[in-house]
């Protein structure tokens, strides 16, 4: 699949196709479904987070939760416990809240598969602490859905300002005309965006 996504950004987008030969290939892999919850809880750990310090914490919880994250142990852990993972008090809350809905069934995680991708956004979002970021990153990275941005990327945001020269700050209309040609494998341009940001 990766392969007919360059294909495709070659014919629709020569700035993004440069960019991607520099860094191809590069591959989606997304969990099995046994492991939606410890996704979720991760990417709730990585909001406004560098890759490394959330990388950090998560490790913690693993820890603390003896190497498998589930939504049982959660509810058995204090939240005292949680915030000493370096969590902020209101991500303890969230993965709670999250804990809770998934016990009580009042969210089914493997449900979602089934879904298509703005229904998937909408029954995250429903959930405190579960943003549109949080479904997206979800959406690619334990869906594997292939045709997915992420507006609210700040570090997409900030590859595309620079790789297409925008002003700082770029409009979501800006974002949109850039990045709609490059459906359906959007989702691989992120992959691409992300790799390259730092060389920008």
């Amino acid at each position: 699949m990766s392969a007919q996504a360059l294909k495709h950004f070659r014919m629709v987008d020569p700035i993004l196709a440069a960019a991607a030969k520099k860094v191809w290939p590069v591959e989606l892999r997304w969990r099995a479904a046994a492991d939606f919850f410890a996704a979720l809880c991760n990417e709730i750990v990585s909001q406004q987070l560098s890759d490394k310090v959330a990388d950090v914490l998560y490790g913690r919880l693993n820890q603390i939760c003896a190497g498998r994250i589930t939504a049982k142990k959660i509810i058995r852990l204090t939240d005292q416990q949680l915030r000493d993972t370096g969590m902020s008090w209101s991500k303890v809350k969230f993965i709670k809240n999250l804990a809770n809905a998934v016990t009580t069934k009042a969210i089914n995680l493997n449900q979602l598969t089934t879904l298509e991708d703005k229904l998937v956004v909408a029954e995250l979002t429903k959930l405190p602490g579960i943003g549109p970021w949080t479904a997206e990153m979800f959406l690619m990275f334990s869906l594997g859905r292939k045709d997915v941005f992420s507006h609210g990327d700040l570090g997409l945001r900030h590859a595309i300002q620079k790789l297409y020269g925008l002003p700082p700050k770029p409009t979501r209309q800006q974002l949109e005309t850039i990045t709609a040609p490059w459906s359906p494998y959007r989702t691989y341009a992120c992959l691409v965006l992300w790799k390259v940001r730092d060389d920008l």
